[in-house]
C-alpha cells in the first residue's frame, strides 16, 4: 500500500519465473475505466513474457567484481614491495 497516493494496482502473484515473486503494475489514471479482467489479462501477459534477466548483466558484475579484487589486490602488493624495499635502505 502506498500512503497518500490514490492508485488502481493489480498484482500478478503467478509469475511463473523463478527470479519473481509477484509483479505490481500501476495503471495510469486516464486507463482506471477499463475493466479488471482486461487489465489482468494484460498484465498477466506481460508478467509471463519478462522471463529472467539478461545473462550478460550477471556475467559483467562478475567480471567487474574479479577485476576490481584483482587490481586491489596488486596495488596492496605494489604498496607493500614499496614499504619493503624503502624500510631495507633506511
Amino acid at each position: 500500500m502506498i500512503k497518500g497516493v490514490n492508485r488502481q494496482v493489480v498484482e500478478i502473484t503467478e509469475t511463473q519465473c523463478e527470479y519473481f515473486e509477484r509483479v505490481l503494475f500501476f495503471i495510469k489514471p486516464e486507463f482506471s475505466a477499463v475493466s479488471e479482467g482486461d487489465l489482468k489479462e494484460r498484465a498477466t501477459e506481460i508478467a509471463q513474457s519478462a522471463g529472467m534477466p539478461p545473462a550478460t548483466r550477471l556475467r559483467k558484475s562478475r567480471l567487474r567484481l574479479a577485476l576490481n579484487m584483482g587490481a586491489a589486490a596488486f596495488v596492496g602488493a605494489a604498496i607493500s614491495g614499496g614499504i619493503f624495499i624503502v624500510s631495507t635502505f633506511i
